[in-house]
């Protein structure tokens, strides 16, 4: 069960994460303790960057305790409307401000105000697919039709490319998306015809993907559920669903699939010989039939999972996107586990909800929806702050036959306004045994983990941690800090466009949503301190950075809270944004004022 959210979306300062001295300045609680050499003024942070590094303040107005609460803060951070409280960085003004009468009530939900912006543009002066594809004796529409078929009237109206090189046609050769990529210039010949290397190496297959005609039929609500809607019926006259017979599943007719199209691994394989079909069951199948085909396993007889110490990442909304999961397994991570899917979608074959079950191959150990592997469960310790739950609820997921159960050690009233409670983790170590136990919350450094560890938990996972620093895997891996360079973040960000554009497309649809998921991953690493430039080790998750100069203009570019200067950084990789470009953070709370 997929329950964690792309954390972080109600933070607040909250409490400190350990005691001890917070350096020179004493800076309050929740604020990262960084040397006073760095620290700096919000007006002279912002006017660094605007001069792009080339006058930096002097060190008698730069150094020193600079700190505002004001300034670090913005004040939805600052203030506990739920209770109407002042959280612990309030101010006086803020809390002056809780006093008076509201005159409307506030929208519940932190996105209420954000502009949902389905760009329409895309569609106008749109080439056909069967053009880009270069099939076109055969348009998929017919005379229904409604894009273009002229590639010159197309190139009149097509933006300017981006860039000299496509990570496409460099890494397989060939680029899918033809002269509609933002990067053509680099595989279009003289007529715009599209290029084609010799030594054509194909693209990693993508696994978990949809087949067009089961899709169709699943739109058009062509297969019947018949054992699903019985169970539903009698469910609604308040009786429990009798056993009943396999559901009898149409025979999916063989469709040519559109090129670049992703199939799943069973649909892709062509029919051995040894093909067969198990009895009763009128749909085709591939590769040699089994006992499992035939003879339901018990739960006993199944594979049984074992991830006992390895490194998990959790399921993170928005941003823990294929992309993203490719950079965290190449710093580490062991297991990852895809975005919650609805399952209603997925029987509606919405194209956007199956992309969330789409797994790239260097994933060796991946966790979707599905009930034919081991089924792991995630919770949190309750729903009320002070009345925890899970203690009593482990049992009985163990008796219902769940494989791994991960706790994140806070309850949904609470989100995060405090840490992480591992010592009920600890106690419920021993209410979930023999069931194998993962414990999440609050872990940003290998010291985080360690201690976690000695909780008794089987394994740990990992969430907003790897949102502010993906080499955390290999922090822990290595038992070190990793005070990596400015330039080295960037490689990461540059691979993560480069992942992206393999996954969405280098067309502009598909530029436009690397960069915008982009964005949405950098409004959580602004949050990250360098080593280097923190009083004591390590970083807290709870601790905010106040605003400070880094040790290059890059890597103070990278810890502006402003969405104006993510975009910079997108630029520097994607280049420039389109005019009518908007971009508001999906989690406000990553929005500084």
């Amino acid at each position: 069960m997929a329950e964690g959210a792309a954390e972080g979306a109600a933070e607040a300062p909250a409490e400190s994460g350990g005691g001890g001295d917070l350096g020179a300045g004493a800076l309050e609680r929740g604020v990262a303790p960084i040397k006073p050499r760095y620290l700096t003024t919000k007006e002279q942070f912002h006017e660094f960057l605007e001069a792009e590094g080339r006058e930096k303040p002097s060190q008698e107005t730069a150094g020193g305790n600079h700190y505002d609460p004001d300034l670090s803060e913005p004040e939805a951070k600052r203030i506990r409307l739920e209770d109407g409280q002042p959280g612990e960085g309030a101010t006086e003004e803020a809390a002056e401000h809780l006093e008076q009468p509201q005159t409307q009530k506030r929208a519940r939900g932190q996105n209420k105000a954000r502009p949902h912006i389905k760009p329409s543009h895309y569609d106008k002066n749109r080439l056909c697919p069967s053009i880009v594809q270069e099939s076109a004796a055969k348009c998929f529409f017919g005379d229904r039709c409604r894009f273009l078929h002229d590639v010159s009237c197309y190139l009149e109206t097509k933006p300017a490319d981006l860039g000299p090189r496509c990570v496409l046609f460099e890494n397989y050769g060939r680029c899918p998306y033809g002269v509609t990529c933002r990067f053509a210039g680099a595989h279009l010949g003289p007529e715009g015809q599209n290029l084609v290397r010799e030594e054509v190496v194909p693209a990693p297959p993508v696994r978990n993907g949809l087949d067009k005609a089961l899709q169709q039929q699943l739109r058009k609500r062509k297969i019947r559920f018949e054992r699903a809607e019985q169970a539903l019926h009698q469910l609604g006259k308040g009786h429990l669903p009798s056993p009943t017979p396999s559901a009898t599943v149409p025979e999916v007719p063989g469709a040519e699939s559109a090129p670049g199209q992703d199939n799943c691994d069973t649909q892709q394989a062509p029919l051995a010989p040894c093909t067969g079909t198990p009895p009763s069951s009128p749909m085709q199948t591939c590769g040699p039939l089994t006992d499992e085909d035939i003879v339901r396993l018990r739960s006993c007889e199944k594979r049984q999972l074992d991830i006992s110490g390895k490194l998990y990442l959790a399921p993170l909304t928005t941003c823990g996107n294929l992309p993203f999961r490719r950079i965290c397994k190449r710093y580490g991570a062991d297991v990852t586990c895809g975005e919650m899917a609805v399952c209603t979608n997925l029987l509606q074959g919405q194209t956007s909800e199956w992309a969330l079950l789409k797994r790239h191959p260097c994933e060796d150990i991946f966790g979707v929806q599905v009930l034919d592997v081991p089924l792991t469960v995630k919770i949190r310790t309750g729903v009320q702050e002070r009345v925890n739950l899970a203690h009593r609820l482990l049992p009985k997921l163990r008796e219902w036959g769940a494989a791994l159960v991960t706790l994140h050690g806070r309850s949904r009233e609470q989100r995060y306004t405090k840490l992480a409670d591992w010592q009920y983790i600890k106690q419920c170590v021993a209410a979930a045994s023999p069931m194998p136990l993962f414990g999440n919350g609050d872990i940003l450094s290998y010291e985080d983990a360690n201690c976690a560890m000695q909780t008794g938990v089987t394994g740990i996972m990992i969430a907003r941690g790897a949102l502010l620093k993906p080499w955390l895997f290999t922090e822990i891996k290595e038992q070190r800090h990793w005070d990596i360079s400015s330039s080295e973040r960037l490689d990461i960000l540059r691979d993560f466009t480069n992942y992206g554009l393999e996954h969405w497309g280098s067309d502009t649809q598909g530029v436009e949503k690397t960069r915008r998921f982009l964005l949405e991953w950098l409004s959580f690493l602004c949050r990250y301190v360098p080593v280097g430039l923190l009083e004591r080790l390590p970083q807290r998750i709870n601790e905010r950075p106040p605003y400070y100069l880094g040790r290059d203009y890059l890597e103070t570019l990278m810890a502006s809270q402003r969405a104006a200067d993510w975009i910079r950084i997108s630029e520097m990789l994607l280049g420039p944004v389109p005019p009518n470009f908007v971009f508001v953070p999906k989690h406000k709370a990553n929005a500084y004022k």
